[in-house]
Parts: structure tokens; C-alpha cells; sequence
């Protein structure tokens, strides 16, 4: 009998420590953990649509319609990393640590395992450049990297995700094109 007590009154404790924890408030995340949660999203769609065309395809750029002088796929990849290096950079207050003097990234960069890579180390540059974001910093003043005077650090920390995801559609239209139906939106 004793036993069963025993074995009651702990069972009826543990329950009781569930409920509480359960209903205990859990602390908001922080804003380094939203930004990166973001970033995260647009990394995953991003990459695995730069890695769903084949490396023959690199070179692609639609010809039929409006599309006189826009950028190839591999172009659209790496004026997407370049950017988010040039953002980084902006959002630390360093200089980037790849030649971003063009908006499409250098040159020697040429390849489909080069180019991806190029776009993953971007994206692990602003990974480092969201953790740097706080509560304290986020609206204060830096200088924007497109020449447009002053700006903050959540305007440039945003602007990735508009940025990627613009050229992510157009991405989209180049793979669908070519016969390839982007990851994202392949069956699960």
C-alpha cells in the first residue's frame, strides 16, 4: 500500500511539473534568432535552386520575349552572393572579404561547384553579419554599401531577403524553362 501511495504521489507530482512548465511563458526569442531563422529560409530555397540546374545550363539567360541583356543563371547566383557579402560588410562595418567591385562578383569565378560554393560562403558571411544584431544596434546608423548615404543595420539585414527572393523568381523562370521544377516546390 505504501508503495502505491509512493508511486501516486510522484506520479501526481510529475504532472504537476508538466502543467507548470507548460504553462510557464516562454521567453521571446531574440532578435539575432528571428533574423537568422529568416535567413535560414532564404538560404535553403535559395542554394537548392543555384544547385538544381545542371552545370551545362550555367550559362543560360532566356531569349524569347523581353529579356534583351538580363543576367545568366550563374550571373543571377553570384550578384546574389556579392550582394549579400557587400550587406555583411556593411551591417559589420568591414571590408567584405571577396573583390566586390562588380555587382555580379569577379570574373574568375566560373563554374557551377565554384559558383555555389561562392554563394554558400555568402550566406555563412551573413550568417556572422545577423548574429551581430541586437536590440542596441539594429537602428542605428551605418553606411549603406550602394552609395545611398546612411541606413541601419535591420534595413540591410531585410533587404537580403527581398534581394535573394527577387532573384530567386527569376531563377525559377530559368529552371522551369529548362525543364527543371524548382525544389521548393516539388512534392514532398
Amino acid at each position: 500500500m505504501k508503495r502505491f501511495l509512493c508511486l501516486g504521489a510522484l506520479s501526481l507530482l510529475f504532472c504537476v511539473a508538466v502543467s507548470a512548465q507548460q504553462k510557464a511563458p516562454q521567453q521571446p526569442p531574440t532578435l539575432q534568432k528571428v533574423m537568422d531563422n529568416a535567413l535560414k529560409n532564404v538560404e535553403g530555397e535559395f542554394v537548392s535552386a543555384a544547385e538544381a540546374m545542371p552545370e551545362d545550363k550555367y550559362n543560360y539567360a532566356p531569349t524569347q520575349g523581353e529579356f534583351q541583356g538580363v543576367r545568366t543563371f550563374a550571373l543571377q547566383v553570384r550578384h546574389v552572393a556579392t550582394t549579400n557579402y557587400m550587406i555583411g560588410a556593411a551591417m559589420l562595418g568591414e571590408k567584405a572579404p571577396v573583390d566586390i567591385s562588380n555587382e555580379n562578383g569577379s570574373g574568375s569565378i566560373t563554374g557551377k561547384d565554384a559558383i555555389v560554393k561562392y554563394l554558400k560562403d555568402s550566406f555563412a558571411y551573413m550568417h556572422k553579419a545577423e548574429a551581430s544584431l541586437n536590440e542596441k544596434n539594429a537602428t542605428e546608423w551605418i553606411q549603406s554599401p550602394f552609395g545611398s548615404g546612411k541606413t541601419t543595420r535591420l534595413s540591410m539585414a531585410t533587404l537580403v531577403f527581398g534581394h535573394c527572393f527577387d532573384h530567386y523568381g527569376q531563377m525559377v523562370e530559368y529552371l522551369r524553362s529548362n525543364g527543371i521544377i524548382p525544389p521548393a516546390s516539388r512534392p514532398r
